[in-house]
This record gives structure tokens, sequence and C-alpha cells, in this order.
């Protein structure tokens, strides 16, 4: 490969150079055909409301084992279904079919999967307005529908 040029007017020519090769960048071929924001079910917000279709449960990736409880959940916004997982102990216990959910991100790498929960990118946060950890902790009750 040719070396980068140098110099005093060197600065178009690496500018044309540099556009020759963003289509090779994960990044800009994402924003520039727009699929980054085709693929996200919640289009960039941080939350997004939806309701619960049915309880799953999802296998653990090796070397762990383990059923994680999730639920199905289909957004109220665009209609799309997504699972999400359910945080900690007796937390699917509080959750019913046909209850409003609020979802979030989970926090992996570039908004993927995380840990042992594959294809599962969002939790639970809210069961009807009520934060699921307060329902854990036996602080509030469950509001019914």
């Amino acid at each position: 490969m040719a070396k980068k040029p140098k110099g005093l007017f060197a600065a178009a020519k690496l500018t044309k150079r540099r556009k020759k090769f963003r289509l090779s960048q994960k990044g800009f071929r994402q924003v520039f055909y727009g699929t980054r924001l085709k693929a996200d079910p919640l289009k960039k917000a941080p939350q997004a409301k939806g309701i619960v279709l049915e309880k799953v449960g999802v296998e653990a990736k090796q070397p762990h084992s383990g059923i994680r409880k999730c639920v199905r959940v289909q957004l109220l916004k665009n209609g799309k279904q997504i699972t999400a997982m359910t945080p900690g102990d007796k937390a699917i216990t509080f959750i019913d079919e046909h209850d409003e959910v609020e979802v979030e991100g989970i926090g992996g790498a570039m908004g993927r999967a995380m840990g042992d929960i594959p294809g599962v990118r969002w939790i639970v946060t809210k069961v009807n307005g009520i934060a699921v950890l307060e329902l854990r902790r036996g602080k509030k009750e469950k509001k019914r529908r």
C-alpha cells in the first residue's frame, strides 16, 4: 500500500481517500443506509411500554446452566415484539399476561445482549406503573388493571 500523502496541499487527497474507505466502517454503513434505526425496536428511546404476551424461559449459554425467566412483550409504540428479562428472584411472579410493563436496555455492549442470556436485550423495570424492585421487596403492591 502506498504511503499517506504529507505536506501543505495534502488535505484534498486525504479527504478523498477517507471518503473512499468510509463504507468499510460498520458504524458509517448503519447510519448511511439507515439500518441502525430499522433494527432498533425502541427507536432510540431509553424506555418503552408494552403489553405482556407470555412468560418464557430462556436457557443460559454455556458453561452456565439454568432457565432465565423472561417475558414476550408487544410494544405499544410500534407493535414490535421483544423478549425482556425479569430482574432477580421471584420477579416473574409479579408479572401476569396482559400486564402493562416498561422495558429498558439491559446494558450490553453496543445495545446487544448481556451475559449468558442469548438474544435478550431488554429488562423489565415497571409493572402497571410500579417498580419491579419495590414489588420484590414488598414495599408496594401491584395495581390491578
